[in-house]
């Protein structure tokens, strides 16, 4: 079967938190690269690789907030070692795995590549990455948070920032509403009851929440919320609770009876991210499902504007931590140990740090984030805060089954649009996804 890398897939908690993120300092100037300490990385990123020419492919995805940062951190690099040079590749979230799953499996994937947790057992269980076990510097990165990289005791990632998800809202349409907003700790109940609250005050083509019917993190989320467990296990069980099913999807068609929800000729043209096609940055929703590292490329389109509060809570939590993104090397690069000494680089040097400082997360580097934290905007600190809120009953991390990529992102994704459209019952779907899990066991 071809069984292409998902979108998000089963994106779930980590331990994250051995970094100490106690409260930030109130200097809030741009940081500059003047004032950088010296490399804090390991041999790899002080040791000269080799003075020929080395010309790096590198790929990630982003807001133009992380691109601009990372193009700046390519140029600086270069400007320390002109003997290499980048070809870098870069879009938002849409349609970057797919593309990327092309490239690897042609044997054209770039050098470096932006890896998400949720995809990582995929790559390296095809032997497509690096094993990074030897050349990076991780002593000061926690390592249950390095242990996150790893995939049959095999480090083939390392990991950029800490990373937690939550919801994250526009205050500032929220308070022109004059409605209670949303809080840390609330109930899925209080969550549908402020969709209908705002909606009640917001223009006719505005809704409130994001309908999340096809979403597999939101559902997997609300499941594990009810005690449920995964929909679909770390060791690659189907556990998808029909019951619980059936109540989260009826719920979201209320919401779009209702309005709360945009219809899904609009909701099916969410580009996470996007500047104008994003349905909270374009100001169709108030709400929705997002993560700490995304926080800088909203900002870069509406600076003070949004806010991040936990995900709502069934019997138990429903938030969850994560390694906001990786660094891994193609085992078909050329260069392996140039790309080595960069990512040495990218993550343990301080002026790396003055250039990146949260655009992928808050720094996994102990000795970065201490050098970094008195230079932290408001913004920055949200990120720290919402890890803080989540970590305490945060779910266990589950980095995504192998073999289920192409299920969680496609599949689950494809049926819940047909609930959104009407050309299914819930019921209906329920049964199509149990058919379609045979496929994958």
């Amino acid at each position: 079967m071809n069984k292409q890398i998902k979108r998000w897939g089963l994106l779930t908690v980590t331990a994250l938190t051995a970094v100490s993120l106690t409260a930030c300092g109130s200097n809030t100037t741009t940081p500059t690269t003047e004032t950088a300490k010296p490399s804090t990385g390991g041999a790899a990123a002080t040791a000269a690789v080799d003075n020929k020419p080395v010309k790096l492919r590198i790929v990630w995805w982003g807001s133009q907030a992380r691109h601009d940062a990372t193009l700046k951190a390519l140029d600086a690099y270069t400007k320390k070692h002109p003997n290499v040079t980048f070809e870098p590749e870069f879009s938002g979230f849409d349609g970057y795995a797919d593309k990327l799953a092309t490239q690897a499996a042609a044997k054209n994937a770039p050098d470096i590549i932006q890896m998400d947790p949720a995809w990582l057992a995929e790559y390296s269980g095809r032997n497509q990455l690096v094993d990074l076990s030897k050349g990076i510097n991780t002593a000061d990165i926690d390592k249950s948070l390095v242990d996150s990289g790893k995939y049959k005791d095999k480090l083939y990632a390392i990991p950029l920032g800490n990373n937690a998800t939550g919801m994250l809202f526009n205050k500032n349409a929220v308070d022109k509403l004059g409605i209670t907003p949303p809080a840390n700790g609330w109930t899925w109940d209080q969550y549908f009851q402020f969709g209908r609250d705002a909606k009640a005050k917001l223009e006719k083509d505005k809704y409130a929440l994001m309908d999340a019917t096809n979403d597999y993190t939101v559902y997997a989320s609300y499941q594990t919320s009810q005690g449920k467990g995964y929909p679909v296990t770390v060791d690659g069980k189907f556990n998808l609770d029909k019951d619980t099913y059936l109540t989260y999807t009826k719920k979201y068609a209320e919401l779009r009876k209702e309005g709360v929800v945009p219809p899904p000729d609009i909701a099916t043209t969410d580009k996470e991210s996007d500047a104008k096609m994003d349905l909270m940055n374009n100001d169709t929703v108030l709400i929705k499902r997002s993560f700490a590292a995304l926080l800088p490329g909203y900002e870069g389109v509406k600076p003070g504007a949004y806010k991040f509060v936990t995900q709502p809570k069934g019997a138990q939590a429903s938030g969850f931590l994560k390694p906001s993104m990786f660094w891994s090397i193609s085992a078909d690069s050329k260069s392996i140990e140039a790309s080595k000494a960069f990512i040495d680089w990218f993550v343990n040097d301080t002026e790396a740090a003055d250039i990146l400082t949260t655009t992928r997360g808050v720094p996994v580097s102990k000795k970065v984030l201490d050098y970094l934290t008195p230079k932290l905007t408001p913004a920055d600190k949200q990120q720290i805060e919402l890890i803080k809120n989540v970590a305490p009953d945060a779910q266990p991390f589950n980095p995504g089954a192998k073999g289920w990529s192409n299920y969680t992102a496609k599949d689950f994704k494809d049926i819940g649009e047909k609930i959104m459209f009407g050309k299914i019952t819930p019921e209906a779907a329920y049964d199509e996804l149990v058919k379609k899990a045979k496929d994958y066991q």
